[in-house]
């Protein structure tokens, strides 16, 4: 297994201190990651009036960022194997400080477009380098404090954009992100060569991941059509998820401010609700001892989604839909880790290895390609039209799970 050969490269004398270090190291950098994210949607007001763009222009961020991430996802296995992590991290640190200050010192729109790029390339080797690692490691709450953090990131990203926007423009946010880029390029350089120790002692957060899933068992003898079907299916859940996530999040900000009438000021806030719940939610499950059941968080997910789908669509007052972002946030919050949790359990660690790449892929298809969708049917249809596009992406996500499910305890079911 891939993770079984990156910790040979540790002594086993420094595995405890290195594992903090390289935890610590692995939440900085989820942080940093959801940053970008949650500033975007709420710069974009700002910057489409700085660049003199059309309110769908923001599709055409949101599919660089994924020409760029998929450059780089679906590669990152063999890049892991050929480079080891530390060095694939430093690379995506310095790749992520070029693409912010693409984005800072834009005089025109390309320069943002090619930034964006940029930033999309290093977050497909940060994102699905550390979640393939930490998942086959077995190191589930580490795995969830990492959503966590990127959650967190999320949440302070609206709360950054708002305060630069108030004090001269957007830019200075960036400026921001490329000292914290380059900050954690310098702390993947230093500590990559420890890179990645598997946890052996019974107290830290490495468990069977088998035991703490509700499948019968590792899907390892299943025929090659069952393979192909199950990685299919669950690349779609992860795109329909992530388009889920990201829309609500990145549309957020404008819904507020046309719709429902709020100021900048206020706008910033209101969305970091979203993001702050399901930062919350994600550090809430990681706490107790006995961790959740995945697959019910899936499930639950899924349910919370559409019905704050249906919410944020009604929207009878600004409190209701500020609630209804607040539901869709804390729980959607477990449903990616969980998602990369089971991924293991129903194709094999092997398999999963080359899957977690594409379904990371996928996410971040549906994340732009949604979000972009979404966008340019809004600049016709208008604000209003976010309840009822969030929901048709809510319902087929509740669909493709459910047949995912299905077919997972099927296929499960009959190698037992």
């Amino acid at each position: 297994m891939l993770s079984d050969r990156l910790s040979e490269n540790a002594p086993a004398s420094t595995h405890g201190g290195a594992t903090r270090a390289l935890a610590a190291w692995s939440l900085g950098g989820f942080v940093v990651l959801g940053l970008p994210d949650g500033m975007l949607g709420t710069a974009w007001p700002s910057m489409r009036h700085t660049f003199h763009q059309p309110l769908s222009s923001l599709g055409q961020i949101l599919l660089c960022g994924l020409v760029g991430n998929l450059s780089t996802s679906v590669k990152t296995g063999a890049l892991l194997r050929r480079f080891g992590v530390g060095k694939l991290l430093v690379f995506a640190g310095l790749i992520a400080a070029a693409g912010a200050a693409s984005i800072a010192f834009a005089p025109l729109w390309f320069m943002v477009l090619i930034g964006s790029a940029l930033l999309g390339a290093a977050a497909g080797l940060l994102d699905t380098g550390l979640n393939t690692v930490v998942a086959l490691s077995g190191r589930l709450r580490l795995l969830n404090l990492l959503h966590g953090a990127y959650g967190v990131g999320s949440a302070l990203g609206p709360l950054v954009i708002t305060v630069a926007i108030l004090w001269t423009s957007f830019r200075p946010a960036y400026v921001l992100l490329i000292g914290l880029e380059l900050l954690l390029a310098y702390g993947w350089w230093r500590t990559g060569s420890h890179w990645l120790p598997k946890a052996t002692d019974p107290d830290d957060d490495a468990v069977d991941v088998v035991d703490a899933v509700d499948v019968p068992g590792p899907a390892v003898e299943l025929d090659r059509p069952h393979i192909k079907l199950l990685i299919a299916l669950g690349v779609l859940v992860f795109f329909f998820y992530t388009g889920l996530e990201v829309t609500g999040g990145v549309w957020a900000a404008s819904f507020f401010r046309g719709p429902l009438g709020l100021s900048a000021a206020a706008a910033g806030p209101a969305v970091f609700v979203y993001w702050g719940s399901l930062t919350l939610a994600r550090f809430a499950i990681a706490i107790p001892k006995q961790l959740p059941n995945p697959a019910t968080l899936v499930r639950v997910g899924c349910a919370g989604g559409l019905f704050a789908a249906l919410l944020i669509w009604w929207a009878p007052s600004v409190p209701v839909v500020i609630i209804a972002f607040a539901v869709m946030g804390a729980t959607l919050a477990p449903v990616f880790p969980s998602l990369v949790t089971l991924t293991p359990v129903r194709i094999g660690s092997e398999r999963a290895q080359h899957a977690i790449g594409w379904q990371i892929a996928a996410a971040n298809v549906g994340a732009a390609g949604i979000s972009g969708v979404v966008g340019i049917i809004l600049s016709h249809a208008g604000l209003k039209a976010l309840g009822p596009a969030l929901l048709v992406i809510a319902v087929a996500l509740v669909l493709c799970n459910a047949v995912l499910e299905v077919l997972s305890r099927s296929t499960a079911g009959t190698q037992s």
